[in-house]
């Protein structure tokens, strides 16, 4: 390949990436991250949210579905797999990158019986990808995950329950 021929190359990889860019989606003011950060990633997530019976904070002679952590599969909107969602929470690419985050907004999700809408702040960061530039994250477009509504009882104390969501993950952060 001739040095012309890789510049045209070049230019023509630089039009398809700025085409692929994600408009930041419309949320609920408490929701929305600083205007100078831009979309880094925005994935789909099927997963469970999972919940364990436990003693109520408030009344330990009652018992609760205690959210544990959520298991995820994160994918493009075109279904390739590209990472995984866990404990932390953390958010995990295929190339070894993470972010974990912190709950810093929420909103109901306008679906009956699905997990809230969140904004996340970044406390950490490992390796170098895709995640290592994310200051904020949102989940949006939540579809179930919400624990029982009815308690749990006394001789389920420990016992596990697996509740099927999926949702949106937009990544946030500097583009460089």
């Amino acid at each position: 390949m001739n040095l012309r021929s890789f510049a045209r190359l070049l230019q023509m990889s630089v039009i398809v990436v700025a085409g692929c860019a994600t408009a930041p989606p419309q949320v609920p003011a408490q929701l929305r991250v600083p205007g100078s950060l831009g979309v880094i990633a925005d994935l789909r997530a099927k997963g469970v949210q999972i919940y364990e019976c436990q003693p109520a904070k408030n009344d330990p002679s009652n018992f609760e579905w205690s959210f544990k952590q959520p298991e995820a599969v994160l994918s493009t909107k075109g279904g390739r797999t590209v990472g995984k969602h866990y404990a932390g929470p953390t958010w995990e690419s295929d190339d070894g990158s993470k972010v974990v985050g912190e709950v810093v907004g929420r909103s109901d999700s306008p679906t009956p019986g699905s997990i809230p809408w969140l904004l996340l702040r970044a406390k950490a960061t490992f390796g170098h990808g895709t995640f290592t530039a994310v200051q904020y994250v949102q989940r949006l477009n939540t579809q179930g995950g919400s624990a029982p509504v009815t308690a749990c009882r006394a001789d389920q104390v420990g016992q596990q329950l697996r509740a099927a969501y999926t949702a949106d993950y937009v990544f946030y952060g500097v583009k460089y």
